[in-house]
């Protein structure tokens, strides 16, 4: 099946199960830019559910050869920037590797229903497919409840190169920042970290955890991550390789600056 035809047929089925999308639907044109962002969007606003065998068959296709397409990084091919653990990579967290990506997710944690929002949540269950979404819907009917702030749960990392995601809740500040999101904020990269050292992971790729959306400020945010991770690897002596993954420019300079340096 070629890529337009893989697109045609997730559409169509979609749009069995959501029949309230066809109106809009058709306002897209009809090239096959458009209609991928149209399969992402219904993607990104479909209720947890079953999924079919054929449908699951033909989206994981199109997934892993976007994956291939995009290029994987891998960790070994990054250079530490702080002794021989801490790494620095910038570009899009979906292209890495890495044992796991760590996704700053929101206390629903069934990821962004808003139709390619540009949040890394959005990105991570955009290029895992359906199944992510699904498996978090059950461990939240299992927990009961939201997410606290600064926990962190586990998911497969579907059709990401990554083999898990680490999903956390960061804090969202309102004006200025407080002793208590500072401490939610270190409580997100420690229980990902401690999760990550129960599954024996190798290697573990961190997003820039409660910036953007939810307004923590970028500097205030990387060192608090980086004094963190530190603390973690000096403390518990595990062997794990850390790679802090930025997007901006602003946050590799920000990252940069801190790492390699006493703060």
């Amino acid at each position: 099946m070629r890529r337009t035809e893989q697109i045609s047929f997730l559409i169509n089925e979609l749009l069995k199960e959501m029949p309230a999308y066809r109106q809009s639907a058709a306002s897209f044109p009809d090239n096959e830019e458009d209609q991928r962002r149209l399969l992402r969007s219904l993607m990104n606003v479909r209720m947890p559910g079953v999924l079919s065998p054929d449908f699951i068959k033909v989206q994981d296709a199109l997934l892993q050869s976007e994956a291939a397409a995009k290029g994987i990084v891998h960790p070994a091919d990054l250079k530490p920037v702080e002794g021989t653990q801490i790494y620095l990579s910038q570009g899009d967290i979906t292209r890495l590797d890495a044992d796991a990506i760590v996704n700053a997710a929101n206390a629903e944690m069934l990821g962004c229903f808003v139709p390619c929002h540009g949040c890394i949540d959005n990105a991570i269950h955009s290029a895992a497919g359906l199944q992510l979404r699904n498996e978090c819907s059950e461990i939240m009917k299992k927990q009961g409840h939201a997410e606290p702030t600064g926990a962190a749960k586990i998911t497969a990392g579907y059709n990401l190169p990554a083999r898990y995601v680490i999903h956390t809740v960061g804090p969202i500040v309102q004006g200025a920042v407080t002793a208590q999101d500072h401490d939610d904020l270190c409580s997100c990269y420690l229980s990902s970290l401690k999760l990550a050292t129960e599954k024996h992971l190798s290697s573990i790729a961190f997003c820039c955890i409660s910036t953007g959306e939810f307004h923590y400020p970028n500097q205030a945010a990387a060192k608090a991550a980086v004094e963190t991770v530190r603390r973690y690897l000096q403390e518990t002596d595990h062997e794990i390789k850390v790679i802090f993954n930025v997007y901006k420019e602003i946050d590799r300079q920000i990252y940069q600056g801190l790492l390699g340096k006493d703060q």
